[in-house]
């Protein structure tokens, strides 16, 4: 409220101002913004007013009621009785989410964000979902299903009568500059309308299958599960994120395309679970410091740093160092990444397969798998660093200069030492200077290098020599690959240090 009354303050001073210079010239002069008409900006309407009034109607305000439980802080202690009876147990506390949705047929089919419609912290349940129309009218609507890969959702709710709707258009035809317009419901404001223009397309924030489509219409919390809208009318993204270090529109915003959600909302609308093609590859972009490492072009594909034993890319003879350039004729990138270009493609289809392996280019067929469940990943992903602590440190030798990573050759005492396969081969390192990119980067004592610059090594002789080798090629970078206790070996580029 302070920033309204100083907003409104400098206006009434503004007016007396005015007032003061405009009266003692009474009649001689106009008011500057007297029979002005503002051209529309080229290729944008005079005004949205006559399409916003069509489109209104189809966005609904989404809000879920739910049950949250509540450790008391203070349980345990003195004070714990003090916070409501039970003490220390946990108490159910009612929570509520509020978020945007827009109708796609007559009989109540609703899009919206998944996160709009699930539990907003862990060990929460949502107990119903309430849809609002522009008109007020209120209808409990029942969850058909959810993709949370993609964050969308369909909801279904059941009218006596037709209900207005929106279909979808072709996200593929939006271009960087085109007018937009959303329509949400933004902070609890129902049907608040925004427009701005395509900032952007292909915008991946971190996901694996994300190419949303950038706005600088303003977006904000309740906007999520909106539409955006194209200048016909049709629904060409889906709002779902912002980005912002103040919670509020600062411009950037980002929305789930059609050409990504309309399939997968179809399938949804059906009852049925999303299929997704599947390789068995953990992978990692092509960064400055593992381009540099592998003497590549930056983000020309993606590294595998793992292969899923009986899986696809196995079967196909992939391996772990390999960089996958393109799939299926459609190139690697950071707009049109391996994960999203994989998941489009039907399952057990055989696609040509692009890769590099040890600066050779080579062409593989791999059969496409189906997208196992989340929890199954899960034990196919790196698990969480684990400490090390009883490795020797030892004096660092040449490596050390160019690295900072000293190392000695594994024994059979130490493997038993460090707990990984008896049949490891490699050098333990004992020391890490932690100013270095190698300390920057996590190495640490107890780590085993497998492998550097794509070579054996089984002592420091024969890391030392890969140092040199890379140094004579001109590149500032090595790859090493590193196995660390109780995890699958990992590929890890590591700056040499400037002379």
């Amino acid at each position: 409220m302070r920033y309204a009354y100083a907003i409104t303050g400098a206006l009434l001073l503004g007016g007396t101002a005015i007032a003061v210079t405009t009266s003692s010239n009474v009649g001689a002069q106009t008011a500057q913004n007297e029979g002005l008409t503002a051209a529309a900006p080229q290729g944008a309407p005079a005004s949205l007013a006559d399409m916003v009034e069509k489109l209104q109607p189809a966005v609904v305000n989404i809000s879920t009621k739910q049950r949250v439980q509540v450790q008391n802080p203070f349980a345990g202690t003195p004070f714990g009785q003090l916070f409501g009876q039970g003490g220390g147990q946990p108490q159910t506390r009612q929570a509520q989410s509020l978020g945007s949705g827009f109708l796609i047929s007559a009989d109540g089919y609703i899009v919206t964000n998944n996160h709009v419609v699930s539990a907003g912290a862990e060990g929460a349940t949502v107990d119903s979902i309430t849809v609002t129309l522009t008109n007020k009218t209120e209808y409990t609507a029942k969850l058909v299903g959810r993709d949370p890969a993609t964050d969308l959702a369909v909801l279904k709710i059941d009218s006596p009568k037709p209900l207005p709707f929106v279909k979808f258009g072709d996200s593929t035809k939006a271009r960087v500059g085109d007018w937009v317009v959303a329509i949400g419901n933004p902070f609890a404001l129902s049907g608040t309308v925004t427009a701005g223009i395509i900032s952007a397309v292909h915008r991946n924030t971190g996901g694996g299958y994300e190419k949303f489509i950038q706005t600088d219409a303003s977006i904000n919390q309740g906007n999520s599960g909106g539409p955006m809208f194209d200048m016909r009318g049709n629904v060409i993204g889906i709002n779902s994120q912002i980005l912002s270090p103040s919670g509020g529109n600062v411009g950037i915003g980002f929305a789930i395309p059609s050409e990504q959600a309309a399939p997968i909302v179809e399938t949804l609308r059906k009852g049925e679970a999303v299929r997704r093609g599947y390789l068995g590859v953990q992978i990692s972009p092509l960064g400055e410091d593992l381009a540099e490492s592998l003497g590549l072009a930056k983000n020309r594909g993606e590294f595998v740093q793992g292969v899923e034993p009986g899986k696809g890319a196995e079967k196909a003879g992939i391996k772990a160092g390999d960089v996958i350039v393109s799939v299926a004729g459609q190139e690697v990138s950071p707009e049109q990444n391996l994960s999203s270009i994989v998941a489009s493609q039907p399952i057990g289809s055989r696609v040509p397969i692009v890769l590099i392996r040890n600066g050779q280019r080579q062409t593989v067929n791999a059969v496409v798998g189906e997208r196992p469940s989340e929890d199954e990943l899960t034990n196919f992903a790196p698990q969480q660093d684990e400490d090390f602590s009883q490795q020797q440190q030892n004096p660092g030798q040449a490596a050390q200069q160019s690295l900072g990573i000293s190392a000695i050759p594994l024994t059979p005492g130490i493997i038993r030492q460090l707990g990984i396969a008896a049949d490891t081969r490699g050098v333990v390192i004992t020391g890490v200077d932690g100013s270095t990119d190698a300390g920057a980067k996590g190495l640490r004592r107890g780590d085993v290098i497998i492998t550097a610059n794509n070579r054996p090594v089984a002592s420091q002789a024969d890391l030392d020599a890969q140092v040199k080798a890379v140094a004579a090629q001109n590149r500032s970078a090595i790859l090493l690959q590193v196995l660390r206790r109780g995890q699958s070996p990992i590929f890890l580029p590591v700056r040499l240090r400037d002379k």
